[in-house]
């Protein structure tokens, strides 16, 4: 058995994710969130597709408690195959009235936790010749849009974040790749819809067709199942030659 981390897997895309690794039933799951009943959604995972899981609340502002994590799943799993970086937050304000506590803490889940967690597990994955990084990006990793300008930072930081460590990682079949979704109905974008609705003084309705929805040539969210599943293929011996890339899963935006 394999095992992977998988950051902000408690809810939304982080949760999804977890479930299509859960049901190859080849992998071990580290789940990490701070939803109060994190626990009880791994375990449940881990019961129903017959698998061994372990949670951890790690702040990923706290570099010590990602190490401690970290620390922990080696412990109990021997080692870590494959690390997704997946948690973040946002905040849509204007530039002049951008809170600098949000901007602080969206560069920080957003960016600088993936670090952390990479430089944490780099060694062992050397060691055995074998690594798997995975980081949630998004369409704002290749684009911009008004009104997020440190999740837009933070997005195109994790892009290139990613080509240096596949550069670094190819003498040690470690491959790093990120996904780059367009928009996704996760608890995230349902604030974003209301932040929107208010940055933009519209309906929430018209947020999603005439902002969300309108740079997409397929005018759906796009499905968490179609994400996790190509975490999955990246995860994979197949993949050993994908790395460095930054994929779109958008609906067509980034091909206006």
């Amino acid at each position: 058995m394999k095992t992977v981390l998988i950051t902000g897997s408690t809810s939304g895309i982080g949760l999804g994710i977890a479930q299509e690794f859960a049901k190859t039933k080849q992998y071990n799951i580290v789940f990490n969130g701070l939803e109060t009943n994190g626990k009880e959604i791994a375990d449940a995972i881990g019961q129903q597709y017959d698998i061994d899981v372990m949670y951890s609340n790690a702040n990923m502002l706290k570099p010590e408690e990602l190490q401690k994590m970290v620390d922990d799943a080696i412990l109990k799993f021997g080692k870590i195959d494959v690390l997704i970086n997946n948690a973040g937050i946002q905040h849509v304000s204007p530039i002049e009235d951008f809170p600098e506590d949000k901007w602080n803490a969206i560069i920080g889940i957003n960016l600088t936790s993936a670090f952390y967690l990479t430089k944490a597990v780099w060694k062992g994955m050397k060691e055995r010749k074998f690594g798997r990084i995975i980081n949630i990006a998004s369409a704002h990793g290749l684009v911009a849009s008004e009104f997020k300008s440190a999740y837009v930072a933070s997005k195109h930081g994790i892009v290139g974040f990613t080509k240096t460590i596949a550069l670094e990682g190819a003498p040690f079949n470690i491959t790093a790749n990120a996904i780059c979704p367009g928009y996704v109905k996760t608890p995230l974008v349902e604030k974003q819809i209301a932040d929107q609705a208010k940055a933009h003084q519209m309906s929430e309705t018209d947020v999603v067709n005439k902002v969300m929805l309108l740079k997409q040539a397929v005018k759906e969210f796009v499905p968490v199942e179609v994400l996790g599943q190509m975490a999955v293929f990246m995860a994979s011996e197949s993949a050993s030659t994908l790395t460095g890339t930054a994929l779109p899963i958008d609906g067509g935006w980034n091909a206006q």
